[in-house]
């Protein structure tokens, strides 16, 4: 019985610990840190703040999210699930990323439960998760690698942070190029791989795996043969960071601060791209503590940039994480719908 009940505990224990995170950060990150950065008296500007855009803040965040599902649609096969079901997918598996450490990985697995569970097969639910996890990243280090070239002639670029955001970058460019020769020049090179890793973890069918491989390269062939899909990708995938910077420009916006495109969009990238690297959960505290510093240095007043950011990221992070919890109940609960409790890799 007690083992019956070892499932139950972990989900209240990761309940417990999701609550206090949303309960205790928010405090500390809307009450704290102003005051924290001698900028208490900027509650004052709210009394000032432009309603109109606010809301044009929280709809253009809106898009950006439409936009990650378009994303998801355009890696899948023709059959997938509708947008409005990969909306609800991936606002579930954005609220788990939010309050879980480590990244995108718990969000990427609960994904990837939410996919299969819609009928998507295991190999097209693995070849999104990671298509869009990694297309999606590339395309905010090419915004980035544009954006800090374009300002030179504005800027001295001497924060060494753009130096190691822009390192970064090239690094997973280099490594998601390596990956795509791998899997498509060089398979049986991956299938050694992967066979000699698989023999070292528990739980993992050697010959499932292999096979997972072997789709996801075939996958990756079809995309490239697929021009217009490709492209499809590559558009969402930047209009999703696109839409989210100009989010992020619309509240600054909505507190009397006009800041040059160009700029935000070196702060945001930088931002994003070194919040990559999972230290908290969806770059909370990272993304704040790059961005104030870095749009006041390009001239925005130190208080409009702290409520400008701390409001974008209200609507950016933490709003998500409820409405999220409520998508996914509507997954698991709606009718003829199942969320299986799926380990391991399985091939439907």
């Amino acid at each position: 019985m007690a083992d019956h009940l070892k499932p139950l505990r972990r989900f209240l224990r990761i309940l417990r610990n999701g609550a206090l995170l949303i309960i205790l950060i928010p405090i500390l990150e809307y009450f704290v840190i102003p005051k924290l950065t001698g900028a208490s008296k900027s509650i004052s500007i709210l009394a000032k703040v432009n309603i109109f855009y606010v809301v044009l803040g929280v709809i253009l965040e809106a898009g950006a999210l439409l936009a990650y599902a378009l994303l998801t649609k355009s890696v899948l096969p023709k059959e997938s699930p509708s947008i409005a079901t990969l909306v609800r997918i991936n606002l579930s598996t954005l609220s788990l990323s939010h309050v879980l450490p480590g990244g995108t990985a718990p969000g990427s697995a609960l994904g990837y439960r939410l996919l299969t569970s819609r009928g998507v097969s295991a190999t097209n639910a693995t070849f999104c998760m990671a298509t869009e996890g990694i297309g999606s990243a590339l395309v905010l280090n090419v915004i980035l690698w544009i954006s800090l070239i374009a300002s030179i002639p504005f800027h001295s670029i001497t924060n060494p942070l753009y130096g190691v955001a822009a390192v970064i970058g090239a690094l997973l460019i280099g490594l998601l190029a390596a990956l795509i020769l791998l899997f498509t020049r060089g398979e049986e090179h991956a299938v050694g791989i992967i066979n000699t890793i698989a023999r070292k973890m528990p739980f993992i069918s050697e010959e499932k795996l292999v096979a997972v491989i072997r789709n996801v390269a075939g996958r990756i062939d079809e995309l490239a043969q697929e021009r217009h899909r490709l492209i499809h990708a590559l558009v969402w995938a930047s209009l999703n960071w696109l839409l989210d910077a100009a989010s992020l420009w619309v509240f600054i916006l909505a507190f009397g601060k006009l800041v040059s495109p160009l700029d935000l969009l070196v702060a945001y990238g930088v931002a994003n791209v070194l919040a990559v690297i999972p230290i908290t959960p969806g770059g909370l505290g990272v993304i704040e503590g790059i961005l104030i510093p870095t749009l006041n240095g390009f001239g925005t007043p130190k208080n409009i940039a702290i409520i400008g950011v701390l409001a974008y990221r209200l609507v950016n992070f933490w709003i998500p994480i409820p409405v999220g919890g409520v998508t996914y109940l509507t997954l698991k609960f709606g009718k003829g719908t199942r969320v299986p409790a799926t380990s391991g890799i399985e091939e439907n």
